[in-house]
């Protein structure tokens, strides 16, 4: 049985990030608007607090959760929404320190947890280790919105390989929640990762793959990136069309973001060319920044 020790300090590390990126916000950057329909960065951290809870509760108290799932089946459009909404409008450093103890509390829960536990959720039971993955995909997706949202860029590391695992894992998922067979042979799914290490799934000779970056899987399957928008190939009919309806987290399918046009594309690439230049110019003067270890 696999330690789930590494995913979880994978977890704490992705909350101390975004942490790091909050911590210091004045109001009105906490009520900026973010990708998300009606969600303000406030909403994006009230909701990352509101399902550590739930986390909790699963990891802790059944029937507490059981009492959470029968909510949701009643109010199945509009209970997560209700849930960023329950705290959002909270002052920032009461949301916050919301959001850490219930990081913190879920994360010594985790790593209390007996080998072989396996939790209720809202889809099917989970292990430790899938838990904390989950939670570390959730994170990771809120934290684009809330950087997106504050023009601000977040460093890709290879953290992002516990969303991969679980968006290779849950391609059946996928099919099922759009009322769809799943393929019955496994697609080959081979990524480059931030690092440039080479993370491959499935066969070698499945003739259904998908290949490309792992920060563009990860961007697609979390659907906070249009596949237009994204350097993934798929190669077979049935590998295509799980491009188009990939989701990794539970829930019914969710209505992802229009492509980016042609003209804002250029825009970003232009802003690029011209801050590669710019960095490669003080490079050449200045030298290698101290200590960056890059």
């Amino acid at each position: 049985m696999a330690d789930p020790t590494p995913v979880i300090d994978d977890l704490r590390a992705e909350s101390e990030e975004l942490d790091r990126l909050v911590a210091r916000l004045t109001s009105e950057q906490w009520a900026l608007a973010t990708p998300a329909p009606g969600w303000s960065v406030a909403h994006q951290i009230a909701h990352l607090a509101w399902t550590d809870r739930a986390a909790l509760a699963a990891v802790t108290d059944a029937d507490a959760f059981g009492a959470l799932v029968e909510k949701a089946l009643a109010r199945y459009d509009s209970f997560v929404d209700e849930g960023a909404e329950e705290s959002a409008g909270l002052p920032p450093a009461e949301l916050l320190a919301q959001w850490r103890s219930g990081r913190d509390a879920l994360d010594l829960a985790l790593r209390a947890a007996g080998p072989g536990a396996r939790f209720p959720w809202f889809g099917p039971p989970m292990a430790v280790a899938s838990m904390a993955t989950a939670r570390l995909m959730e994170t990771w997706a809120h934290s684009l919105d809330i950087a997106d949202a504050l023009g601000a860029t977040r460093a890709s590391t290879d953290r992002l390989a516990h969303i991969v695992r679980l968006g290779v894992r849950t391609r059946d998922f996928a099919y099922s929640v759009h009322g769809l067979t799943p393929p019955a042979e496994e697609f080959r799914v081979r990524l480059t990762a931030p690092s440039g290490a080479v993370w491959g799934y499935g066969p070698d000779d499945a003739p259904q793959r998908v290949t490309g970056p792992a920060l563009d899987f990860c961007l697609l399957v979390t659907q906070r990136a249009h596949r237009d928008d994204l350097a993934l190939t798929a190669v077979g009919p049935d590998a295509d069309h799980w491009l188009d309806i990939a989701q990794v987290f539970a829930g019914p399918p969710g209505s992802g973001r229009q492509p980016k046009t042609a003209e804002e594309t250029a825009e970003k690439a232009a802003e690029s060319t011209a801050e590669e230049a710019a960095a490669e110019a003080a490079t050449e003067t200045a030298g290698p920044a101290a200590g960056s270890g890059r």
